[in-house]
């Protein structure tokens, strides 16, 4: 028998993208079917699993739409994790992706010399390449970064986070994560 909780629900914005691409925007079934029976969200795909009261018999939604769009472009925080986004995981000084325990973050300009922590003067690094810049400035010690600092936009998050498939999609799932898919004839 298969636990409830492996039945979450793809959640769309009113305009049927997904609210987030990674971390996927997913609701448990209890909060799945709480949103339905406020009439906040419309059901747009179904599981094959039912869940039973005794008055009533109801299919488990995979994919709900919200019933009011939620504005996406507002600024994105700055946090640890949108800045490896940012950068795709992938290390701004040697270029290789890493899983994210294995990354850090680096300060180009390092804080003992001016530095800020602050969108422009941060980069993703892996762990060897953070510790063999050191306190050095760029130029210093011939490790530029792939790409200058910038602050992201919400929109260029969620396209980097679309390259970052979550480890379980649901076929009903698929038509509305990959809007690039080659179409079946």
């Amino acid at each position: 028998m298969v636990a409830l909780s492996a039945y979450p629900a793809l959640v769309l914005n009113a305009d049927y993208q997904p609210l987030s691409y990674y971390p996927l925007s997913l609701w448990g079934w209890q909060d799945t079917i709480k949103a339905i029976f406020l009439d906040r969200v419309d059901v747009v795909s179904h599981y094959d699993q039912v869940i039973r009261s005794p008055g009533c018999e109801f299919r488990l939604p995979s994919v709900v739409a919200l019933k009011q769009y939620i504005p996406q472009d507002r600024r994105p925080p700055f946090t640890r994790f949108n800045v490896f986004l940012r950068d795709r995981f992938a290390c701004q000084y040697c270029r290789r992706p890493h899983p994210a325990p294995e990354l850090t973050f680096d300060h180009v300009v390092p804080k003992s010399r001016g530095g800020r922590t602050a969108w422009a003067n941060i980069v993703t690094a892996c762990t060897r390449c953070n510790l063999k810049k050191g306190n050095r400035l760029p130029q210093e010690c011939g490790m530029q970064p792939v790409a200058k600092p910038a602050v992201p936009t919400a929109h260029q998050l969620r396209l980097n986070g679309r390259t970052f498939p979550p480890n379980y999609l649901h076929q009903s799932w698929r038509d509305y994560l990959y809007w690039d898919v080659e179409l079946d004839p």
